[in-house]
């Protein structure tokens, strides 16, 4: 609500300046830095969102670098492994499963809808959803950051090349959790969001390596999200290569797919 100063004209005459309403929605990008704090204040008072995307992760650091409950691969300490391989979970955990619960059931009780009738552009709303993811990842990739090297993690690489990683995962998770929260039940949305956690944790280069599997197997698991970025963040971070161009690519290709189902199918009640 704006306000402006109309000059009326007083009963003996002289003018005087008063202030009148000016009815009228803010600036888009007032409402949307606006939208994307409560966002992250709503994510962050949310006791099972906080377990699924801050304690999980820390708690899968901490203990497989400090037990060999796994064999990981490649020179150095376990948690050179590790690190990488927990970020990429990290990036998954918020921009997909957590974004997908919430939105699916704020989709279910009508949230979208009425936030959808608001002077808040449906894009603006979306946009203020990734902007929270990102404020969520931020804070997720130091705390790891901070327990890795105290467990004695030597990062390695270029901070463009793994940011570039995360952007991309970030895009490609998002338009994936969007899609689900968009076009299945609330319920559904749930289960099938926790499950393909599960599964990626296990299946995806997190924890336990590519190289374990068969290789008729490898070949399926190397094209998901999850194992590109876990794979690019390990090259880059655990032998101090360039840019991985093809994990790069397979986060392109998801992010694309992901994003333009979003905007096609997503429902908003």
């Amino acid at each position: 609500m704006t306000t402006s100063s109309v000059p009326e004209t007083s009963p003996a005459g002289t003018s005087a300046g008063r202030y009148a309403p000016a009815p009228g929605a803010a600036p888009v990008g007032r409402m949307l830095l606006a939208q994307t704090v409560l966002e992250t204040r709503m994510l962050l008072r949310n006791g099972e969102q906080l377990l699924l995307t801050v304690v999980i992760p820390t708690v899968l650091l901490v203990l497989f670098s400090a037990v060999d409950v796994v064999a990981t691969s490649g020179p150095g300490k376990r948690v050179d492994f590790l690190a990488p391989g927990l970020l990429a979970l990290a990036v998954m955990s918020t921009a997909f499963t957590g974004q997908a619960i919430a939105t699916g059931f704020e989709r279910r009780y009508g949230v979208l809808k009425r936030l959808g009738a608001s002077p808040l552009p449906r894009w603006a709303l979306l946009a203020a959803k990734t902007g929270c993811v990102l404020v969520t990842e931020v804070l997720q990739v130091a705390l790891l950051s901070v327990i890795a090297l105290a467990l004695g993690w030597s990062p390695h690489g270029d901070p463009f090349s793994v940011a570039a990683l995360l952007v991309l995962g970030t895009a490609a998770f998002s338009g994936l959790g969007l899609l689900m929260a968009g076009t299945l039940r609330a319920e559904a949305t749930l289960a099938g969001a926790n499950l393909v956690f599960i599964l990626l944790l296990l299946g995806g280069g997190v924890v336990v390596p590519l190289e374990k599997f068969p290789s008729a197997v490898r070949g399926v698991l190397e094209l998901l999200p999850i194992s590109a970025l876990s794979d690019g963040l390990r090259a880059v971070l655990q032998h101090g290569a360039a840019l991985p161009w093809g994990d790069l690519g397979v986060l392109a290709v998801w992010a694309v797919l992901g994003l333009a189902a979003a905007a096609r199918f997503f429902r908003w009640e």
